[in-house]
């Protein structure tokens, strides 16, 4: 079999990012239309369709903003302002990952130790587990505001909350991966472990561990992502001054939408980034491991 090449994996994503931007003008021309076309009667104008095109593409608050218009947006908060500036989406992108980061470190170091606690005490997985599920039912928003007003009783404030919103989202796809990663390997393996005498501390650094990598590098890439996503959701109901949310707060205030739409495709960038690097250190770590390229 042919393996792919560089050509094979950009022409997909370019074909169907050329799609959705061409979706993206129909949509900004049709949800922008009314409005221009009731300034334009204050006006007492009547552009030809080619000019009506092109104002509904160069609204300054338009409802929906055009592709141009949000790459012009984040091309000049990004490279245009300076770093500790409050428009930077560089500097609102350092705090919210500051936050992230300190999240899923926590989310990753309390989903493998829950991991490994269902796996070796049954009591464990029949009682936390349904509850660990259960957990993931209550809408983050919910919890968001609760989180943050009863750390803020106890004068704790800042990152801290934020990261704690982050560790709720992130634990939870590392623990069901751990967990699946722990009990992968098969029985004839764990039989032979315990022909060889193999104490349960051996069989767990020997076997278990190695095997539940790849399963934990996997349940990694959607934790960061998820962490992401609790950190901006935790900015919202703080008020807060800079991150991304407030990006996103300060936008809806004043209803500059292009402004939301930068800061949505700064988070993305950064969530994307933060995949690819947990991905990036995942086959750093196979190929030590003895893993072979795919």
């Amino acid at each position: 079999m042919r393996p792919d090449t560089l050509k094979d994996r950009i022409v997909p994503v370019l074909t169907i990012l050329l799609a959705l931007i061409a979706i993206w003008y129909v949509a900004a021309v049709l949800m922008n239309a009314s409005f221009q076309r009731d300034m334009d009667q204050r006006a007492n104008q009547t552009p030809g369709t080619v000019e009506f095109v092109e104002k509904t593409l160069s609204q300054p608050k338009p409802l929906l903003p055009a592709p141009h218009q949000v790459a012009q947006n984040v091309f000049e908060n990004t490279f245009l302002r300076k770093l500790s500036s409050n428009r930077s989406l560089v500097y609102h992108s350092w705090v919210t990952l500051s936050s992230t980061l300190l999240g899923f470190g926590f989310g990753t170091l309390l989903g493998i130790v829950i991991a490994v606690g269902i796996v070796h005490i049954k009591t464990l997985d029949r009682s936390l587990m349904p509850w660990i599920i259960a957990s993931q039912t209550v809408p983050i928003l919910a919890i968001a505001p609760m989180v943050i007003v009863v750390l803020g009783a106890v004068n704790i404030t800042g990152l801290v909350p934020k990261a704690l919103i982050s560790t709720y989202l992130s634990f939870f796809p590392v623990t069901v991966g751990m967990v699946k990663g722990l009990r992968s390997p098969e029985v004839m393996f764990l039989d032979l472990m315990r022909t060889y005498n193999a104490t349960a501390a051996q069989t767990f650094w020997k076997l278990r561990a190695p095997a539940s990598v790849p399963f934990l590098f996997t349940s990694m890439k959607v934790a960061i992502a998820a962490s992401l996503v609790g950190a901006i959701v935790g900015e919202l109901p703080t008020g807060a001054v800079a991150g991304i949310g407030s990006k996103l707060l300060a936008g809806s205030y004043y209803s500059q939408t292009i402004d939301i739409w930068a800061a949505l495709v700064a988070g993305s960038v950064l969530a994307a980034s933060l995949v690819a690097i947990v991905g990036l250190v995942a086959k750093i770590v196979d190929r030590s491991m003895g893993g072979r390229p795919a």
